[in-house]
C-alpha cells in the first residue's frame, strides 16, 4: 500500500483547529491536512472523536458554533464510517492504556485508530513520531500532507 492510499486516522484537535479562527497558522494547516486526507478518502475517524468535536466547538470555540452547524460538520464526517466505542474497542483499549501507560482517553483513540488499519495518526496530543505497535504519530503542525507520500 502507498502512503497516499494509507489511512490517517485523524484526533479531535486537528477538526477543531479546522474551525478555530483565533489560530490561523493551526486553523490553515489542519484545512490543509483535511482537504488532502478527503480528496484521498484516506480518512479514519471514531465516533468519540465526532463527540468531542460536537462538544467542543459548541462549548469551547470563542464565540461557540451554533448547534445546527456542528451537527451539519458532524454529519459531514458520517461517511468515513467512525468507529463505534462498543465492548470490544473498549477491551482493546485496557491493551493498549497498560501497554503504553497512556491516559484512557489517549488509549481510546488509538485502540479505535487500529481498528481502522491506519498507518498514521493525526494529531497534537501525542508526541509526533511516537510509535505505537505500527501506528506513527504525526502533528499536523510539524508534518504537512505531501511529506507522507
Amino acid at each position: 500500500m502507498t502512503a497516499t492510499m494509507t489511512p490517517v486516522f485523524v484526533d479531535t484537535n486537528v477538526f477543531v483547529y479546522a474551525r478555530d479562527e483565533s489560530q490561523p497558522e493551526k486553523q490553515a494547516r489542519s484545512i490543509s491536512w483535511l482537504r488532502s486526507i478527503a480528496t484521498h478518502r484516506r480518512g479514519r475517524v471514531s465516533q468519540q472523536v465526532l463527540n468531542e468535536y460536537y462538544s467542543v466547538v459548541t462549548r469551547k470555540l470563542k464565540p461557540p458554533m451554533p448547534p445546527e452547524l456542528a451537527r451539519r460538520h458532524v454529519r459531514s464526517l458520517l461517511f468515513w464510517s467512525p468507529v463505534p466505542i462498543d465492548s470490544s474497542l473498549m477491551l482493546q483499549a485496557w491493551k493498549v492504556q497498560d501497554r503504553f501507560k497512556l491516559s484512557w482517553w489517549d488509549a481510546l483513540i488509538m485502540a479505535a485508530a487500529q481498528a481502522t488499519e491506519a498507518r498514521f495518526l493525526l494529531t497534537e496530543d501525542l508526541q509526533a513520531g511516537q510509535e505505537f505497535g505500527g501506528l506513527r504519530v504525526i502533528s499536523p503542525f510539524v508534518t504537512a500532507p505531501g511529506d507522507l507520500d
